[in-house]
């Protein structure tokens, strides 16, 4: 069932890997045995997702898996709220399952093309100061081990089930998901222009009366269009085209769906993702929320002193702790501070400022973008990384799962 292997690279083609074999299962079943034969044959197991990660978590000279072929909602338990899905179900395809079944998810992020199973256990998320990381919503997982066995995950079994929401694929390969989902709900978005400083001075109360409030902040004029964002020229309150902040913020509403200007209402689903096209590399950091304004203001004054070409925004954004062993907001409420690189140019010590600048508070990444931890630093962040370290050598005592970026963080 292996299929011959060949090179692979991700979305943004800065991670690429020649791999011995390739699958693609279309069902669980299938899966175990893929996996299983892997075992047979000494080789390390991957997954891609959708290739959306900037870091090496995809590589392997072994086994690489898609689980594309393994979409769809399995389950819909209405009166609980909850969504058995597949593992390679993209986000965008489980939120018009759930717009068609009355349903909503909690949070999500603002890029919907991702595999749901590679988005979460990355620990990617939305922004909202009360809503907790995407992997948060997750009560069930389905992962298929080293031998080709089920590891079901749920409520029943709760450090497995906390080890497991992120956890970069390292507990076994994920066949199915279970997620808290809530009542269908609009959302009505509103985005405007100000100056930094402007920001500084609204920052606490937007994040504390809004239900979700981001910005990126755009150095140049060019800027924007980095990251394919509107000209908000119109909704500005300052005529300055440089430093400022392109403002979001976005709340439930029972209003009608509609658009006008640089306001929309519209099912959640639908107002959550932007569009971007893969030309960066990013980094990004969870940042003690406490020390949000000050991480963004030396981030800024070292892109605009230090490294003036480098343009890219900073995307900032909120989301609650949670209780996820090495999610990267692990009884943590945060910011993420987001920088990019762009592709073809040396952006290696532009982004290691930043990281000397995050380090500072106590700063941790998200799993699928550019950072420089190494085991110890994993250890003084994570409190029970050495838990997860124990309980990851239990389930897969050969490190099947794990790759060389992994091992060196986690084996």
């Amino acid at each position: 069932m292996l299929q011959a292997g060949g090179h692979w690279r991700n979305w943004v083609g800065n991670q690429s890997c020649i791999v011995r074999h390739r699958g693609a299962p279309d069902s669980e079943a299938a899966l175990a045995q893929m996996v299983r034969e892997a075992t047979s044959q000494g080789l390390n197991v991957r997954c891609v997702g959708s290739g959306h990660s900037f870091t090496p978590v995809a590589l392997t000279s072994g086994l690489q898996l898609t689980l594309s072929a393994m979409q769809g909602v399995v389950n819909i338990d209405q009166a609980r709220k909850r969504v058995a899905v597949r593992a390679g179900t993209t986000i965008n395809q489980l939120g018009k399952v759930l717009k068609s079944s009355g349903l909503s998810l909690i949070n999500q992020g603002d890029i919907d093309s991702q595999a749901l199973a590679g988005a979460l256990t990355t620990g990617t998320h939305g922004t909202g100061a009360r809503l907790g990381n995407m992997a948060s919503q997750i009560v069930g997982m389905r992962l298929v081990q080293p031998d080709g066995s089920i590891l079901v995950v749920d409520e029943t079994t709760p450090d497995l089930l906390e080890a497991a929401r992120v956890s970069v694929g390292m507990l076994g390969v994920i066949s199915e998901i279970t997620l808290q989902a809530m009542e269908s709900y609009n959302l009505h978005e509103k985005l405007w222009r100000c100056t930094f400083d402007e920001m500084i001075e609204q920052h606490d109360e937007l994040a504390a009366t809004h239900r979700h409030f981001g910005f990126f902040w755009c150095p140049v004029p060019e800027s924007r269009h980095c990251y394919c964002l509107p000209d908000t020229a119109s909704v500005s309150t300052t005529d300055w085209t440089s430093d400022v902040c392109e403002m979001k913020v976005i709340d439930i509403t029972d209003e009608a769906p509609m658009e006008r200007g640089f306001e929309k209402i519209a099912y959640s689903s639908e107002i959550y993702p932007i569009e971007y096209v893969p030309n960066f590399h990013e980094l990004e950091y969870a940042v003690p929320v406490a020390h949000g304004k000050d991480a963004v203001k030396a981030v800024r004054k070292l892109m605009l002193e230090k490294h003036p070409t480098c343009i890219y925004p900073i995307e900032y954004r909120f989301t609650a702790g949670d209780t996820g062993w090495i999610s990267p907001f692990y009884e943590q409420d945060s910011i993420t501070l987001s920088v990019s690189g762009e592709p073809g140019t040396d952006y290696w010590e532009y982004l290691k400022d930043v990281d000397t600048i995050l380090r500072q508070y106590g700063s941790r990444p998200h799993w699928g973008k550019l950072h420089f931890l190494g085991a110890e630093d994993v250890t003084a962040l994570y409190p029970r990384a050495g838990e997860f370290r124990a309980l990851r050598a239990r389930i897969d005592p050969e490190g099947r799962f794990l790759n060389d970026h992994l091992r060196q963080l986690f084996g």
